[in-house]
């Protein structure tokens, strides 16, 4: 038998959020603002007092916080550090934000 963990269509869910990525970082972090081609931001799970370290390529979903060495490779990843969840919680609270059903 399969396993709900592994029926979670990760892919699926990171091309529903890229489809509306500004929307999703306007929301989760609401100081920010786009750079080109790149959204800046504070990070919210740190005590960060300027823009700049904090940034999500709007193309690709990558993001990293250059001050403490952080990074993720797409938005499901991005819902997890935000949150402090696992990646199987992120993925499913992005889908179920998105309208979109994440078990196949």
């Amino acid at each position: 038998m399969t396993s709900r963990r592994e029926r979670v269509d990760f892919d699926r869910i990171n091309r529903a959020a890229m489809a509306n990525l500004l929307a999703i970082l306007a929301r989760w972090l609401p100081d920010g603002s786009r750079k080109g081609n790149e959204w800046v931001a504070r990070n919210p799970r740190r005590p960060d007092r300027n823009r700049g370290s904090f940034k999500v390529n709007l193309n690709n979903g990558k993001w990293a916080d250059f001050a403490i060495s952080v990074r993720g490779g797409d938005p499901v990843s991005l819902a997890a550090y935000l949150s402090g969840c696992s990646q199987i919680e992120a993925a499913r609270a992005l889908a179920a934000m998105l309208g979109i059903p994440c078990d196949e």
